[in-house]
């Protein structure tokens, strides 16, 4: 009997931990939605009821939390549909954002977006119940002890790509190993992001694994719509383009600074500030002497030094306009941890970025020879300033990070055919 517990639920207390706390669940969703974080009329896809039926034929789920986990794992799901033209995916997220750039990147048809159920035992019952795939994908660090004990209890089989483990993840999933351990027990598979994460999942338990490989570094270049290139190109002309993408609150104003000083040498600098959570727009604008915003149909005249794009789904538009890129949720003002910078390098892009990357740690060791820290405005400044008087340097850093950044490419085939393999 204790064996088939623990087939159940890695964690019996967090099982029912769910289970008393489902009753002021509803609550809590509808507080998220007067705060926009969730969509009304799918708020109960959170709680496991399904908005669409089930397709005929084999199902492959794969789950990405946010839109970073969306944009690694979109090369995995094409291989596999690729590979199997009978199948259908699901692909659940967590987040309002991550499922816009669904929309964007995937024709309604192979593909069917869901949000992830909160791991409640009742609601991902009702999930799994509906869903029945054939495999499920999660993603990084997506570690749910009751969706994971009950795919196990069905015989469903489950694996865990680009996977990541912090140091600050392992010291806390130590002080619960026993729940660790059974919970990746759990997956066929993991495949790891790097030797480093890999170690510390076999520490946990993980005896199984592919050999590291990050997907993030397999992904197509970001998508672009040619003909809007074309007419910003034109718009914008000779400017060179400062580009400061996926900001978060309390860096705007230093970027502006840093902007202003370099401006000194360069007075035609057009700034592109693009928000990480669009909804900032009007702020961000009014703090720019309301500058224009893109959410809003504005273009910037020749007269404007600063452009809010505060929309999702255009990074691949401002990384090809950039003359330099800096990564934002990065300096000291903002609570950090940084963003992927696969996506500005996989397009050539000179990048820069704060000191506060501690969520990707490894892509910027991996980028470190030509990716710029830089500790405040002062030297945000300096780098700029940098970058554009010496364009040979600037093409031959974009040239060196682009060859990194796509140095996986043959990763997502390889593990799309491994997921295959265990729907046989």
């Amino acid at each position: 009997m204790v064996i088939k517990r623990q087939a159940i639920s890695p964690s019996r207390s967090w099982g029912i931990v769910g289970t008393l706390l489902a009753p002021l669940l509803p609550f809590y969703l509808r507080w998220r939605q007067t705060r926009g974080k969730e969509i009304p009329a799918r708020v109960r896809e959170k709680m496991g009821f399904p908005s669409h039926q089930r397709p005929a034929g084999p199902l492959l789920w794969f789950h990405a939390a946010s839109v970073g986990e969306v944009l690694s794992i979109l090369p995995l799901v094409q291989a596999s549909l690729r590979q199997d033209p009978t199948a259908t995916a699901l692909l659940t997220t967590g987040t309002v954002t991550a499922s816009a750039i669904v929309k964007q990147r995937f024709e309604a048809g192979r593909v069917i977006h869901q949000f992830m159920p909160l791991d409640v035992p009742r609601w991902c019952q009702r999930f799994l119940n509906h869903w029945t795939p054939q495999v499920a994908v999660f993603t990084e660090s997506e570690l749910w002890p009751t969706m994971l004990g009950l795919c196990h209890a069905r015989n469903l089989s489950v694996v865990l790509v680009n996977g990541r483990m912090s140091a600050a993840s392992f010291r806390q999933w130590r002080r619960l190993s026993g729940v660790a351990r059974r919970m990746l027990e759990c997956f066929a598979w993991v495949s790891a992001r790097t030797d480093e994460d890999a170690t510390r999942f076999h520490a946990l338990g993980a005896e199984a694994q592919l050999p590291p490989g990050d997907l993030k570094t397999a992904a197509a270049p970001l998508p672009v719509d040619a003909r809007e290139l074309g007419h910003l190109k034109g718009l914008i002309g000779a400017r060179p383009v400062f580009l400061a993408a996926s900001t978060h609150e309390g860096e705007e104003m230093q970027i502006a600074h840093a902007a202003n000083r370099v401006r000194q040498t360069f007075p035609d600098l057009l700034t592109i500030i693009v928000p990480r959570h669009p909804e900032r727009g009007a702020e961000i604008a009014a703090q720019l002497d309301f500058a224009p915003r893109r959410s809003q149909k504005a273009f910037p005249t020749r007269q404007d030094i600063f452009w809010v794009c505060d929309t999702l789904g255009e990074l691949g538009l401002f990384f090809r306009l950039a003359t330099c890129v800096f990564m934002g949720n990065s300096l000291p003002a903002c609570h950090g941890g940084g963003h992927n910078p696969f996506e500005p390098a996989r397009l050539g892009c000179v990048v820069a970025t704060g000191p506060k990357v501690q969520n990707f740690t490894q892509a910027f060791q991996g980028l470190r020879s030509c990716v710029e820290v830089v500790p405040d405005e002062r030297a945000l400044a300096e780098w700029v300033g940098q970058m554009l008087s010496h364009p040979d340097e600037r093409v031959e850093l974009g040239r060196q990070a682009q060859a990194i950044a796509t140095a996986n490419a043959a990763l997502p085939e390889m593990l799309a055919r491994q997921i295959l393999a265990l729907t046989w």
